[in-house]
């Protein structure tokens, strides 16, 4: 009776389990295990037969001498670090905002979360029109100096630039999770501080804010890696320039895999490129879990 038991139980999980598991292993499985082979490889991405073994050359080149592959690192990180923190706020704050009574709530939450459904490639050459043409528009209309500034033609201006796209697109997504969380919140808890005298930023700081870290773990996992893989946006935006500083970590990898024709380096890269982020996340999310409280 067991083993019968046991036999429908296996049938069962290969039935539901099985097909994804099988997607699973020939999409990511498959090309992460190759592309980890072909780290240790000299190979321009075209001829298998020309793949040859050269063990830790290409680490040993990243490390040594690829002062771009560490330029787009340090711009990737500083990025990063902007954005998570930018797009938290602002979603955090949007999202205690509209969980108050207010007229027309509801269609503010849309139209703050209405840029996430633009894809990445679109919304950078809308936002390319914008800067290069609308910014200067206004510029000149108005003779404010901040719609004037060469948005993508500096490093400096160029970096900005793609810190404000990827906040306008990315916090209302966050938003909508800070919502879910806020709601969340036991009433009597709320009432609890109120009859106790305490203000809102103190209910905030003292009861919503403790019961939300989990939802403020997920967003900052999602803004850090979202951040790190950012690509899309700057090969549509500033395609890494103007020379190569404001290349991000992923069109780095990209660059060199794709244009340069040297695939073996690339994947190299992007596998120390997915360690770190590893790395970067799973400390993100042991640290931030462990302010999590119950109500």
């Amino acid at each position: 009776m067991n083993l019968r038991k046991r036999s429908n139980e296996w049938i069962q999980q290969l039935v539901f389990v099985g097909p994804g598991m099988i997607v699973f292993t020939i999409i990511v499985l498959i090309p992460f295990l190759l592309g980890f082979y072909f780290s240790f490889t000299e190979w321009n991405g075209l001829d298998l037969d020309k793949a040859k073994w050269i063990g830790m050359d290409n680490v040993h080149r990243i490390f040594t001498n690829d002062d771009k592959f560490w330029a787009s690192f340090k711009f990737t990180l500083e990025f990063t670090v902007v954005t998570v923190v930018v797009t938290n706020i602002l979603a955090l704050i949007l999202g205690l905002l509209l969980t108050r009574p207010m007229r027309g709530r509801n269609t503010l939450r849309t139209i703050f979360f209405l840029p996430n459904m633009i894809g990445g490639i679109l919304l950078g050459y809308i936002w390319q029109f914008i800067f290069t043409k609308g910014f200067k528009t206004i510029g000149e209309m108005t003779g404010w100096h901040f719609f004037e500034l060469p948005w993508l033609g500096t490093p400096e201006t160029g970096f900005w630039g793609l810190v404000i796209v990827f906040v306008w697109q990315t916090t209302g997504y966050m938003m909508v999770i800070y919502i879910a969380a806020i709601v969340g919140v036991p009433k009597d808890l709320m009432e609890a501080a109120t009859i106790d005298g305490a203000t809102y930023f103190q209910t905030v700081r003292k009861v919503i804010m403790p019961l939300v870290m989990p939802a403020i773990t997920v967003c900052l996992f999602l803004t850090t890696s979202g951040a790190f893989k950012m690509f899309d946006l700057n090969l549509s935006l500033t395609k890494g320039g103007p020379g190569t500083s404001t290349q991000s970590l992923a069109y780095n990898i990209y660059a060199e895999a794709l244009v340069n024709n040297r695939y073996g380096l690339g994947t190299a890269k992007a596998m120390l490129f997915f360690f770190a982020v590893s790395i970067i996340a799973v400390t993100q999310v042991w640290l931030t879990k462990r302010k999590e409280v119950e109500a």
